[in-house]
């Protein structure tokens, strides 16, 4: 199969549609980027990567950055985390507030917000924030093999500025003892992780552990065991799209996780790593672009882990 001529022809296809959907305005820094951008990269376990269109240009990875932090917090604490947070499909957007009520302030899963703000809580256990942001950056710069790779603290500071449903669910999660530390210093950091700006080939390549069995092929590091690859594929795939998760392995058939700033991370395991770009969000907060995409490779890789 030839990919590059496969990620070509999806640009191609793409370029009369640039700009479809709505940018996360609500975050003002991220209503700032200009929507008619499109970029795709694939990196393969056997170290091939093929790109397209807008690949090389850095976006806010936002709730991708939920996917490694969940990683991080796994290497720290091990399967006692699911007490604290659930492995559930969630059906609701993914700021909602609604569920914690009714279950006593453990989120349904680390990729809504909930579940990621109590993740960072886990992550920040022991350090001073800045310590935790330092310890996630690293990480991320040793998953891409990629020392450039850095936290636009322009829109770190615009999300604390107008983030105001996240220190809702924070201080929500606090009064029900789901939250060890102080609301301000558990979002300065998810803040922060969130505002990690990477491009589609960097991400592509931070992903190819969960492609791997755990192991980043292009540099030989392990980074989780092939069963906790897995079960974070198996979370990426039933809750990695807030409520359209279900649409998108409908549509695609992968394990996938999106961010508001366009961005999609999918994995085919066995196969290879995929990031997609696009700013225009559809209505339930996934790149409008991007997944469509995504769609298009599936079929014509037949990646879908359902079967061609």
């Amino acid at each position: 199969m030839d990919l590059q001529a496969v990620v070509d022809d999806i640009v191609a296809l793409m370029s009369p549609r640039l700009g479809e959907g709505k940018v996360a305005d609500y975050i003002p820094e991220l209503a700032r980027v200009e929507p008619k951008q499109f970029g795709i990269a694939i990196t393969t376990v056997d170290g091939q990567t093929f790109t397209a269109g807008d690949a090389t240009v850095p976006f806010s990875i936002q709730s991708i950055s939920k996917v490694f932090m969940l990683t991080l917090a796994l290497g720290k604490m091990g399967e006692s985390i699911w007490k604290r947070v659930g492995r559930e499909p969630s059906g609701s957007s993914f700021n909602s507030i609604v569920q914690l009520e009714h279950e006593h302030g453990i989120p349904r899963n680390p990729f809504i917000n909930a579940g990621a703000i109590v993740v960072t809580d886990m992550v920040l256990a022991g350090h001073k924030p800045r310590e935790a942001i330092g310890e996630f950056l690293r990480f991320m710069r040793y998953l891409a093999d990629d020392d450039t790779i850095t936290i636009d603290e322009t829109v770190a500071k615009s999300e604390h500025l107008t983030g105001y449903r996240n220190f809702a669910l924070a201080n929500f999660m606090r009064g029900f003892g789901n939250l060890e530390h102080a609301v301000e210093l558990v979002l300065g950091v998810y803040f922060h992780q969130c505002a990690l700006a990477m491009n589609c080939l960097q991400l592509s390549h931070a992903g190819l552990y969960l492609a791997n069995r755990g192991t980043n092929p292009l540099t030989g590091f392990s980074v989780v065991s092939p069963k906790r690859a897995r079960r974070i594929n198996a979370l990426m795939l039933m809750c990695g799209h807030y409520d359209g998760s279900g649409d998108f392995a409908y549509h695609v058939g992968l394990p996938g996780k999106s961010g508001v700033g366009g961005g999609i991370l999918a994995i085919a395991p066995g196969k290879a790593s995929i990031a997609v770009w696009s700013p225009g969000l559809n209505k339930v907060g996934n790149s409008a672009l991007g997944s469509e995409a995504l769609e298009m490779l599936a079929t014509r890789t037949g990646w879908s882990v359902f079967g061609n």
